[in-house]
């Protein structure tokens, strides 16, 4: 179903039926700043491992990412040391995706790699979604084939008519972007920029 969301301002209703949504393990499809994704809640592992499927990925091979409200429990999550806490802090909200190694509290699923990506997009869609839910959100770029039109991945009609029966909800927050995040890898205490995407990171 697709669900118009605004930056500010949204029906406090609204988003509570996006949270039900999560809490009982469905998937939704919502802008970011970077590009349009989908996610779940993170600590409900049968939810974690449908995205897994549909994106075709083995978390024992492939890392995956938290989408956190703030910087506040992060400690719950990943392991982060003060020079990495510093760099987030910098730069969170944003483009960015850490790359940490993970904590005790995400299901048995995350920790088969003994890394998680956090993210802390600067967008208030999501993070309104996010802190209302009281847990991180697992997020995941839209499966997306080279031979598919861009707007398979921007455009959220488009994108309800291609993944609508996957998901609870696809929130329209506008056109989305076609630019990943930029990816930090923090496991080894020194900061290293695994991808360059969008953001430019301030050290």
């Amino acid at each position: 179903m697709l669900l118009k969301l605004y930056e500010r301002d949204n029906d406090p209703a609204t988003i509570y039926r996006v949270v039900d949504a999560l809490e009982e393990g469905s998937l939704i499809i919502y802008p970011t700043d970077t590009m349009y994704a989908i996610g779940c809640h993170a600590l409900k592992e049968r939810a974690v491992e449908r995205i897994c499927r549909l994106k075709g990925i083995d978390p024992k091979k492939n890392n995956l990412s938290i989408i956190c409200y703030d910087l506040s429990n992060l400690s719950e999550y990943a392991k982060v040391d003060n020079n990495t806490f510093k760099l987030m802090k910098k730069n969170l909200p944003g483009p960015f995706t850490f790359i940490l190694n993970t904590g005790n509290k995400l299901p048995k699923i995350f920790r088969n790699r003994k890394e998680v990506g956090i993210r802390i997009p600067d967008s208030n869609i999501i993070r309104e979604i996010c802190h209302a839910l009281g847990a991180p959100i697992l997020t995941a770029t839209l499966p997306y084939h080279e031979d598919e039109e861009i707007e398979y991945c921007t455009n959220p009609e488009l994108i309800d008519e291609k993944f609508g029966k996957e998901v609870a909800y696809v929130i329209d927050g506008g056109t989305g972007g076609i630019e990943p995040s930029t990816v930090i890898d923090c496991t080894e205490g020194q900061p290293e920029i695994v991808r360059q995407g969008k953001g430019t990171l301030h050290e």
